[in-house]
């Protein structure tokens, strides 16, 4: 009874804590806290019928996806309680907006101050970000991308205010008050790179266009620490007024959508091979010189073109999907499956993003020779583009595995602190890292994307052109292309993903995705100061 008697003389107010900020690696806003405002209304005050207060102000507070007559009857049910003397109304209104009703003059309505998030580049790596939404008690919640993995940081904690009322409901001004103060969100401080991931977004919109594909990502990272530096998707959304797109939109390709790989995925059972010792670049493929029967399928090369006795080098360079059975076959399952493991097939690769998805490998005990053989060249295994990024970035890093990182330190009011990156595993010798990278280089320099290489810059890449399998069988005419490729190649100053949903100028990666690799990678070469080699 005691309780319920305090209930009836007092009235509490929760205090919000300003949520924190997202930043580039140079310290500017990726996101930035704004001033919006929450619409209030003082029965006491209000002269006019409710449901003519609720018409005026509807058509004003209603976002794009909200229907005026909807707000209308909301509004009303709000606006005619009898039982309530302060009432909020609309929170996160704009300035605007704002302007508007005021020019209305309507009696007791009325505005307090309240943060909201603003976003200075718009739609730019806003997968990666994330976005503030409501939860189902009405709270500010993240949502995807680093808002929604660093959400209790970036919240704080709220405070709370307490005052006593009279039997009316009005304040007591000689009461007893009560004041928890609310505690600031934490400022996430990250490796991005604004300029790089600029352009990759422009650079990204350019080849979908021009190339006639549904989407597509960029993804770019320094492969000696992790770090992300930029990562773009499209289609995007607009973080700031995430509530007109649809919710298919929000998910991050880049950490959640899975695809089977492709010929980028040779140079991983590639390198697998070199390390176990089961071949070295100049082996030579026996079973190379025509099509492949294992079991009841035909495994033929991509252009149908054979060479007898083909080298390790040239079945890289070549792209040879018969090659790649044999080093398969040298591999065997169990190999094959631990090496997998090791580069990070099949889990989490532990990104600090909400979201990620990945899809299990089978049980090895269960791989028949037909796996074995496909997996070998990309096809019956399916990763997400950071774990494909991930386990190249091993390659590019001297043999040791890394997690992908966003955020590179904690700031608030005073002090910092430095997320410092998961010490490396080594899964591959630097033996084996080093050959994989020669012949990765020659492959880009020899290989069918050749016509797109720049003379002098040390590149080392692989195209990929994966068929995308529908309904149990592989469409020849839809198919995702991608080319992965560090540069320098000897000491790698960024490692870059690029991927096309269904282009339809071509179907081929050499002459989609390698093209537009290479067009961001000229302005990677300068940004770096990356010189070309005689």
């Amino acid at each position: 009874m005691a309780a319920q008697a305090r209930g009836q003389y007092e009235v509490g107010t929760k205090l919000e804590a300003n949520r924190g900020s997202i930043m580039a690696s140079d310290k500017t806003y990726l996101v930035a806290k704004s001033k919006s405002w929450l619409v209030t209304a003082n029965q006491a005050e209000i002269k006019k019928d409710p449901t003519e207060v609720a018409n005026k102000l509807a058509p004003l507070l209603i976002t794009q996806d909200e229907k005026v007559e909807t707000e209308e009857l909301r509004l009303k049910e709000l606006l005619s309680k009898k039982d309530a003397v302060w009432i909020p109304l609309k929170h996160k209104v704009a300035d605007e907006a704002k302007k508007n009703i005021d020019a209305l003059q309507l009696p007791g309505i009325g505005f307090e101050e309240e943060e909201s998030r603003s976003y200075p580049e718009a739609s730019t790596a806003a997968h990666l970000l994330g976005f503030v939404g409501k939860n189902k008690e009405g709270e500010d919640t993240g949502y995807f991308g680093l808002e929604g993995y660093y959400d209790l940081a970036l919240a704080g904690k709220p405070g709370f205010l307490s005052s006593e009322k009279d039997a009316r409901g009005a304040p007591i001004f000689l009461g007893k008050d009560r004041q928890a103060s609310a505690v600031g969100g934490i400022n996430l401080v990250t490796h991005i790179d604004k300029g790089i991931a600029i352009l990759a977004e422009q650079k990204l919109k350019e080849g979908i266009e021009k190339y006639g594909a549904k989407g597509g990502s960029v993804i770019i990272t320094d492969p000696k620490n992790g770090a992300i530096i930029a990562s773009s998707s499209y289609p995007a959304y607009d973080p700031g007024k995430y509530s007109d797109f649809t919710n298919d939109l929000f998910r991050d390709p880049v950490v959640a959508d899975v695809f089977e790989p492709g010929s980028v995925f040779k140079v991983i059972i590639m390198a697998a091979a070199l390390d176990a010792g089961v071949v070295e670049p100049q082996t030579k493929c026996d079973i190379c010189q025509g099509p492949l029967r294992v079991d009841k399928y035909l495994i033929e090369t991509w252009n149908k073109e054979y060479r007898p006795d083909s080298t390790m080098v040239d079945v890289i360079v070549h792209s040879d999907n018969v090659g790649m059975t044999f080093v398969g076959q040298k591999l065997g399952a169990e190999k094959l499956f631990d090496y997998l493991e090791k580069f990070g097939v099949g889990e989490k690769t532990g990104i600090d993003l909400q979201g990620e998805a990945f899809a299990k490998l089978r049980d090895k005990n269960s791989w028949s020779v037909v796996d074995v053989a496909t997996i070998s060249f990309g096809q019956g295994v399916a990763v997400t583009p950071i774990q494909m990024v991930r386990a190249v970035g091993a390659i590019a890093n001297q043999g040791v595995i890394l997690i992908p990182q966003v955020v590179d330190k904690l700031e608030s009011d005073g002090w910092d602190q430095e997320i410092k990156p998961a010490k490396g595993e080594r899964i591959i010798s630097e033996d084996a890292a080093n050959k994989i990278t020669a012949m990765m280089v020659e492959a880009a320099r020899s290989g069918e994307s050749k016509w797109t290489y720049l003379r002098g810059f040390n590149v080392a890449g692989k195209t990929g052109t994966a068929q995308i399998p529908i309904a149990g069988h592989y469409d020849a005419e839809k198919t995702i292309a991608s080319f992965i490729g560090f540069a320098p190649a000897n000491n790698p100053k960024f490692l870059m993903l690029v991927t096309l949903r269904e282009p339809t100028s071509s179907p081929w990666a050499s002459e989609t995705a390698a093209p537009l690799w290479y067009s961001i990678a000229k302005d990677l070469f300068l940004h770096y100061g990356i010189q070309p080699k005689d």
